[in-house]
């Protein structure tokens, strides 16, 4: 049985934990969903979610609490989303401790403040249906590199990134109906352990 990990450190962590046990029931899989704090209990993890919040304050507890070691150590394939793309990039326009898993550059509250989040219908290039993202305080992509994949973009702002088995996305997946973004992750879990 697998486990997938929901990091609990700050943002939409139970919500993120809703839509995963959801996912997990839709692929028909069996699959233990748990909030984890600790690097022993990331340790532990076939893949770990990283929600939306503030990433300075989500980095650098990373960082003081060596999950980043065991993130790394264990090869263990993340999703973050909001502040979890910031996390996952190599580099952003702020200093900040980040995980550096994906080549990218990302830019923090690309698309403005709070007041100026946002609902929209997104072309994403894993789905046939659009799939609707909800930014708030959104990140985004200003180029990604070597192998990585751009799954979606908005007015030419990139909002979604796959490389390896880890994917980043500027909105918040976990404020929808819609598990496949979560199916997604789950499968790419899957993948790292078959």
């Amino acid at each position: 049985m697998i486990k997938i990990g929901i990091l609990d450190l700050q943002g939409d962590v139970s919500e993120h934990q809703v839509m995963t046990e959801k996912a997990v029931s839709k692929i028909n899989l069996k699959a233990d969903v748990l909030k984890v704090k600790t690097a022993s209990e990331v340790a532990k993890c076939n893949g770990l979610v990283i929600s939306g919040g503030e990433s300075t304050v989500i980095g650098r507890l990373i960082k003081e609490n060596s999950i980043d070691t065991a993130i790394k150590e264990n090869q263990i394939p993340v999703m973050g989303t909001c502040a979890g793309m910031v996390l996952l990039g190599q580099q952003t326009d702020y200093e900040q401790p980040l995980l550096g898993l994906i080549p990218m550059k990302v830019k923090r509250n690309g698309f403005g403040r709070q007041k100026l989040s946002f609902e929209a219908e997104l072309k994403l290039e894993t789905f046939d249906d659009p799939y609707p993202g909800v930014f708030i305080r959104a990140p985004y992509a200003l180029d990604v590199k070597d192998e990585a994949v751009v799954l979606g973009q908005i007015h030419d702002k990139i909002i979604a990134v796959a490389y390896e088995n880890h994917i980043a996305t500027a909105f918040h997946p976990e404020l929808t109906g819609d598990t496949r973004i979560h199916e997604y992750f789950i499968k790419e879990v899957l993948n790292c352990v078959e």
